[in-house]
């Protein structure tokens, strides 16, 4: 018969009798105390006895800190990028060859400044065409306008006549005849002032026909000139002097740096913080720091990230943030009441849920569900807590709601 198995069944009994019916002299032994009578209780230190009291018990011992409010500045924080204000590919309206220098990227223009001129060809003796008609159809006026004069004295004579007519056959003097052919001289009258009316329409249309193809034609030489629709950088050479541009052709791109754009993008669980002319920060990669103002925030959002775009103008006049530049950006907004505790405090609970253990009254643990503000080096702001709640710092993964603990608390500076 073999002797271990036997002595590792006598140690397991005596383990099993000693956790179980002498459990509470195993435990005073484990907190190196003596046992104790009850009439001897009157004799040990209170801290001692509230420890043997917890132990008798079986309650969780806990460390606490008591925390109270503080109103922070929840800004909204936001990744983002910065983006020219303006940003356009200066295109050419018409077909003609490139007769001048071109401008180098990154130079400076100014509103109105010509970038790219082209070769004007014929359009100058298009133009002096389209004048010289212009001229000939206005002279045309004043003879259209004696024909209507003359047609119109016709008229008037015709219809004296025919007055007279009709009151001499009145009185037996003129013939039905007569009268008959007075009307028709009178009919014949009124066409002619409508004729004559309808050549000075004619006439006027021309005038006005003429008057468009000069305007077309000196439109058509203005478009030699292309000119910057606004200040900003060359992103991009003028056209080559030589080259042929077409309606469409591209001459230069152009950006507007000043002011430029910070544009970020609040999800929309944050969006209704964020409001127009909100005061806004951006910390570049380069580790600069500008300020701004809201100028825009979209009514929609996008469909696949569920993110709404915020536009922040910054001043820069120097032009040294450039286009495309990573921001980390801050928006203010309305101030909130926020507990600072430790990172280590936060826990979750069966369902996934992010928040901190509290001792509440009787010492009795309560589940906190918070929202993270903000995480510092100090701690982590949060809020969805009363303002003045006692949060378990050490311990909180041992216990569950409704569990009575044996708390014991410190500073919130520890």
């Amino acid at each position: 018969m073999r002797i271990v198995p036997v002595l590792t069944a006598i140690a397991v009994t005596v383990t099993l009798y000693l956790l179980i019916m002498e459990r509470e002299t195993l435990m005073a032994f484990a907190l190196g105390q003596e046992e104790v009578s009850a009439e001897d209780t009157t004799a040990i230190p209170a801290k001692d006895s509230a420890q043997m009291q917890a132990v008798a018990q079986n309650l969780v011992r806990v460390v606490v800190q008591s925390s109270e409010s503080e109103e922070i500045d929840s800004a909204v924080q936001l990744r983002g990028e910065t983006e020219a204000a303006r940003q356009v590919q200066v295109m050419a309206e018409t077909t003609a060859v490139v007769i001048s220098d071109p401008l180098r990227r990154g130079s400076f223009v100014e509103a109105g400044q010509e970038m790219c001129r082209l070769d004007p060809g014929t359009r100058h003796t298009n133009l002096a065409q389209a004048q010289a008609d212009l001229a000939n159809a206005r002279a045309q006026v004043p003879q259209a306008q004696a024909r209507v004069k003359e047609a119109q004295a016709r008229l008037d004579e015709a219809q004296i006549n025919d007055n007279v007519a009709k009151k001499l056959s009145q009185t037996g003097y003129a013939s039905e005849t007569r009268v008959a052919g007075t009307q028709a001289a009178v009919v014949s009258a009124e066409a002619g002032v409508e004729a004559a009316r309808s050549g000075l329409e004619t006439t006027q249309a021309g005038i006005r026909a003429a008057e468009a193809a000069v305007a077309a034609a000196e439109k058509e030489i203005e478009r030699l000139t292309i000119k910057a629709p606004f200040a900003g950088l060359l992103e991009t050479d003028t056209a080559e002097l030589g080259s042929l541009l077409g309606a469409g052709g591209v001459c230069a791109t152009i950006i507007q740096l000043d002011p430029i754009k910070v544009v970020g993008y609040v999800p929309e669980t944050q969006v209704h913080r964020v409001s127009l002319g909100s005061l806004a920060g951006a910390r570049l990669t380069d580790g600069r720091e500008v300020r701004g103002r809201v100028t825009f925030l979209s009514r929609s959002a996008d469909p696949e990230t569920r993110t709404f775009r915020v536009d922040i103008d910054v001043a820069n006049a120097d032009m040294s943030i450039r286009d495309g530049q990573t921001a980390d950006i801050l928006i203010a907004s309305a101030g909130t009441m926020a507990h600072l505790l430790p990172g280590s405090a936060l826990t979750l609970n069966d369902k996934g849920d992010l928040g901190v253990r509290i001792v509440e009254s009787g010492n009795i643990v309560a589940f906190k569900q918070v929202n993270l503000m903000r995480d510092t080096s100090e701690g982590v702001w949060v809020t969805g807590l009363a303002d003045k709640v006692d949060v378990i710092v050490v311990g909180q993964e041992f216990v569950i709601d409704g569990v009575k603990v044996e708390p014991t608390y410190r500073e919130a500076a520890q």
